[in-house]
């Protein structure tokens, strides 16, 4: 289970090697993905809050990247935060999610994306339910649900 000093960590010093590397030009990215998945992925933007594909969403299986399709989060690990975004407590493994810095918008957040492609997925903090109290706030562009059988 990772915790928020684990998070601190990652950031700071080092992210786990990924398995693998997806990279792909800014053409590739834009003919594979659609026009706000990729503003979201490859430009680090947001989506509106509640009007999102996961908000909502509570269907059993396990999220992958938009971009690679990498297991990123379990649908076991996802609750209900009032955020107006898919929030998970962790993610589906350890070396899954890359972590930085991020003090854009005169905020100190930090930033977690895929670890195979570096898809910006939203950001992590340490506000969310025990036992290790943290809050993936996850944008639904930058994942889709797969479904288990």
């Amino acid at each position: 289970m990772l915790r928020w000093i684990d998070i601190i960590k990652n950031a700071k010093y080092s992210n786990p090697e990924p398995a693998r590397r997806v990279e792909k030009s800014e053409e590739g990215w834009r003919q594979q993905l659609t026009p706000l998945q990729y503003q979201v992925t490859r430009q680090k933007d947001t989506e509106p809050p509640y009007r999102n594909a996961y908000c909502r969403s509570y269907d059993p299986g396990v999220y992958a990247c938009v971009c690679c399709g990498s297991i990123l989060f379990n649908s076991t690990e996802k609750y209900h935060a009032i955020s107006g975004w898919p929030s998970f407590t962790q993610p589906a493994s350890r070396g899954a999610i890359k972590y930085t810095f991020d003090n854009s918008h005169n905020m100190s957040r930090i930033e977690v994306m895929c670890n195979i492609c570096d898809c910006h997925l939203g950001h992590v903090f340490n506000d969310g339910p025990e036992p290790a109290g943290l809050r993936y706030c996850i944008n639904s562009a930058s994942i889709v649900l797969v479904e288990l059988e």
